[in-house]
């Protein structure tokens, strides 16, 4: 249904892309603003793995790293990989309180799967595994891919739109009105970009959805995947992600929304309500109701329940 769902929406942009080009009627630039935004999407779409990493200050990390969590962190997503008969993808820390976790790469052999220092803080083992799980099963199933072709659609309907205001009006001037009119092109020049922002947040909170199926089909624990989603949701409402706060159009790559904690399904809501997706990995065999975490002042200064281990001073945790 996720996929079928996903399908209709691209059509519905599609249609809404053809539908405006027919509106404004100038061939000439519906075909510049395609162009333009095709290739700053391709631009984006070959380096969006390079600037994202550089954006969030990610740090690439392997099976040798100090931290005994890093290197379960690293082992478990390689060994998931593995079990998903995927491509072994590069695994990155990015500094930061706030537990969540974000993949990255235009294909299954440029993938990359990031976790903050605050999620491999807060969650034991399993939790982190199911989170990760989540990631790959976004790399499995090529939604950076799908993300980009509605960025693409997107944007071009955005600059169609806002070509409508010169080539449409100076076309109802020529030809004595009977075209789109001043009214008629400032209309569609707020109301085309709005409508293809709502369907491309639904393209994403669909895609979530199908991420938590799949990686819970990973993992083989769709448990430790809804405590994982309970838990960071609590939490992540006490850390500021200042990259994502400068940067909110990467926001809908994260597992958890997180520029706040009030996730919806709503129209204007880039992922699906947390207690949406717990309900939904509820029905899959195998898992009960996570127990919700009381949300502290200082998120990280929490222990999950699992005996602390002996781990750096700058970023003690409580399992290895």
């Amino acid at each position: 249904m996720n996929s079928l769902k996903t399908f209709t929406l691209l059509a519905a942009l599609t249609a809404l892309f053809g539908g405006i080009g027919y509106l404004i009627g100038g061939a000439g630039g519906m075909m510049i603003a395609l162009l333009l935004a095709g290739g700053m999407n391709l631009f984006s779409y070959w380096n969006a793995d390079k600037l994202v990493l550089k954006m969030y200050r990610a740090q690439l990390v392997d099976e040798t790293h100090p931290d005994p969590r890093v290197r379960a962190y690293v082992v478990d997503t390689f060994d998931m990989a593995q079990r998903a008969g995927m491509p072994r993808p590069r695994v990155a820390i990015i500094p930061g309180d706030q537990p969540n976790a974000f993949a990255t790469g235009r294909n299954p052999e440029t993938g990359v799967v990031c976790a903050t220092e605050g999620l491999l803080g807060m969650l034991n083992r399993e939790e982190v595994r199911g989170v990760m799980a989540h990631e790959l099963a976004h790399i499995k199933n090529r939604d950076t891919l799908t993300m980009t072709v509605t960025a693409t659609i997107a944007g071009a309907i955005a600059a169609l739109a806002n070509f409508a205001m010169f080539f449409g009006g100076s076309r109802d001037e020529e030809e004595g009105g009977g075209g789109l009119g001043l009214i008629g092109s400032l209309a569609l020049m707020i109301l085309a970009p709005m409508a293809a922002g709502l369907v491309q947040m639904a393209i994403s909170r669909a895609r979530e959805y199908e991420a938590d199926r799949t990686g819970a089909e990973i993992a083989g624990d769709p448990q430790s995947l809804a405590s994982a989603l309970q838990k960071i949701d609590a939490y992540a409402r006490g850390a500021l992600n200042v990259p994502a706060e400068r940067n909110p159009a990467t926001a809908h790559m994260f597992i958890i929304n997180p520029l706040n904690g009030r996730g919806a399904d709503n129209l204007f809501s880039t992922h699906p309500a947390t207690h949406n997706r717990i309900a939904a990995l509820m029905k899959l065999p195998g898992v009960r109701a996570p127990s919700r975490p009381a949300v502290p002042s200082t998120p990280r200064a929490v222990s999950t329940g699992v005996p602390v281990t002996d781990a750096p001073p700058r970023n003690p945790g409580p399992w290895a």
